[in-house]
């Protein structure tokens, strides 16, 4: 699975550890995160990350 980095703050969302402390369990594949989910760090929308090469 992809990883993801948040363009403005640079978090990066790992499917495999997911976002627990949101709700979102470990081996959530980024593209099925709700969309109205936002980066924990700093509030970005998901349309703010960009896939990890």
């Amino acid at each position: 699975m992809d990883k993801y980095v948040c363009g403005p703050c640079g978090y990066e969302y790992d499917p495999e550890k997911g976002d627990p402390e949101n709700g979102i369990e470990p081996g959530t594949p980024f593209e099925d995160l709700p969309e109205d989910w936002t980066c924990p760090v700093c509030g970005a929308d998901k349309d703010e990350f960009e896939k990890e090469e």
